[in-house]
């Protein structure tokens, strides 16, 4: 167990010392957890019960808990509840541990309160990998709030700038040789009466004197003139404007990006003066902030193209994972019969060339009947009907998905002339949907169904597509099928099966 463990540390970098505390009901498991956990560089504190565990936790916080199911007298879930419902522990990671492994008891495990579940026996990579990610999550979570803090802060700094900059306007003095932004008088005819040195500077001139003998016409600064006059309108109209984005053209011709306040000052006859303002470099800001919006276009399309858009808007308004039961869903397999001696034979470029060109098929045939690629493993390609939102007749769809891709396959050879040849499996039922993955998030759907249905592709032959009893009863007035003698399929037993063959011609059974 101790070179397992050091593996598993080498392989898993703790980036802080974090409190982990451990609650189980048996002591090998403590030890074992315990052992695993230490060797990373975490603090291990150790509950063999529910109500030493909640004892333990609201006297002193740990940074995570790991916490069994089954245990006497109070189960994992009421603990899990009993925890999160104290005041200073209601951010806290519950990790699961169970030998239990249905998706109820782990939709119950979600439905508590629990960020995880970890099922027995265990492996030390995924306990550590599991509690990094989950410590890492609270991290940045704290810096989150951390952060939308000194934001609110400095929102109300700012706000409290803009009033004192408002009230000092009545009292405004001319030039501030001193200060940190450009400061400017304009004449009602648009002439530069002053500016100070920062302006100047601003603008790259050697001295206000210099910019006043070059520049006479504030215009003549303005990369586009027509703003410029159209802010003086504005300024008229309303009598001042705040923070006016604009671009302006230095003493040597390289453009700049400047912020810019402007008021019109009248007499005591209510005959406009003058204008003045001040003005602010922001270059630095704007390119940075295009930067930041091309990035972050950048990860949405990225985003987009790695998660349906749903999911992906769920997943931008709540950083925490989640599933839900999606009922009822269509479920396709499909599988490239003889690939492995294929590719084994091919040059890896051709392997994957070929491989790449009959995937983009069907890509193409998903997108064209609005169904939910889920994942490819190997040579072998999943896709789902009806999530993650319904389709009306998704499971029409997906069978003429099938009988495309079929069509769509005898297009392909392999280097000897011989047509590549699909099994696809078809089944509809419930399921578990939802994302997995922190770096690589993926959308990904478990349980019984989608395990039918991967078998029933298993047993189809080769070149044809095999649909359950239960896809066969949705579709059978749509579809012609032929029945299969009964096969036996892995864990379920003699199944009776079905041959999708094309479109219904005449009346069904």
């Amino acid at each position: 167990m101790n070179s397992l463990a050091t593996t598993s540390t080498a392989s898993i970098h703790v980036e802080s010392s974090a409190t982990i505390l451990i609650v189980d009901d048996r002591l090998e498991n403590i030890h074992l957890l315990s052992e695993i956990l230490s060797s990373a560089g975490y603090h291990v504190r150790k509950a063999t019960s529910g109500s030493m565990a909640i004892r333990s936790a609201t006297e002193s916080a740990p940074d995570i808990v790991l916490l069994d199911v089954n245990m006497p007298v109070m189960d994992g879930y009421t603990v899990c509840r009993q925890l999160l419902s104290h005041p200073s522990l209601s951010q806290l990671p519950i990790i699961f541990i169970s030998a239990l492994d249905l998706v109820s008891n782990k939709v119950e495990g979600f439905d508590a309160g629990g960020v995880d579940y970890i099922t027995k026996p265990f492996q030390p990579d995924e306990v550590l990998a599991r509690v990094k990610l989950q410590l890492r999550l609270q991290r940045l979570q704290q810096q989150l709030r951390v952060q939308a803090g000194v934001l609110e802060e400095r929102n109300r700094q700012l706000q409290a700038e803009m009033l004192q900059r408002c009230q000092a306007e009545q009292t405004y003095r001319s030039l501030f040789e001193n200060a940190s932004e450009g400061i400017f008088q304009i004449s009602a005819a648009g002439q530069y009466i002053a500016v100070n040195p920062k302006l100047a500077e601003i603008c790259g001139y050697g001295s206000p004197r210099a910019m006043l003998a070059e520049v006479r016409e504030a215009t003549q600064l303005y990369i586009d003139t027509a703003d410029r006059l159209e802010l003086l309108t504005y300024v008229q109209q309303y009598g001042k404007v705040m923070d006016v984005i604009l671009q302006v053209r230095r003493a040597d011709g390289t453009p700049i990006w400047v912020s810019e306040n402007i008021r019109a000052v009248y007499n005591s006859q209510n005959q406009l003066t003058h204008y003045e303002g001040t003005v602010q470099d922001i270059t630095r800001r704007v390119y940075a902030e295009q930067l930041i919006q091309q990035e972050q276009q950048r990860s949405e399309r990225l985003i987009a193209n790695l998660l349906p858009p749903p999911i992906a808007q769920r997943l931008k308004s709540s950083q925490a994972p989640f599933a839900d039961i999606v009922n009822p869903v269509g479920i396709l397999f499909a599988d490239l019969v003889s690939f492995t001696e294929f590719s084994a034979a091919a040059p890896p470029q051709h392997t994957v060339a070929i491989l790449n060109q009959i995937f983009s098929a069907f890509d193409r045939l998903v997108a064209q009947y609005g169904l939910e690629k889920i994942k490819t493993i190997g040579d072998a390609y999943m896709v789902a009907a009806g999530v993650p939102m319904p389709q009306p007749d998704s499971l029409e769809a997906i069978a003429k998905l099938a009988l495309d891709m079929q069509d769509a396959i005898s297009r392909f050879y392999q280097m000897d002339g011989r047509p590549f040849k699909l099994r696809i499996g078809l089944h509809t039922g419930s399921v578990v949907a939802g994302v997995i993955g922190k770096h690589r998030m993926t959308f990904d759907m478990w349980g019984h169904a989608v395990n039918l249905a991967s078998r029933i592709e298993e047993t189809c032959p080769a070149g044809h597509i095999q649909a359950s009893s239960s896809f066969y009863q949705q579709l059978r007035h749509q579809f012609s099928f032929t029945a299969r003698t009964p096969i036996h399929i892995q864990g379920i037993g003699r199944t009776q099966t079905y041959l999708l063959e094309g479109y219904c011609t005449g009346p069904a059974d």
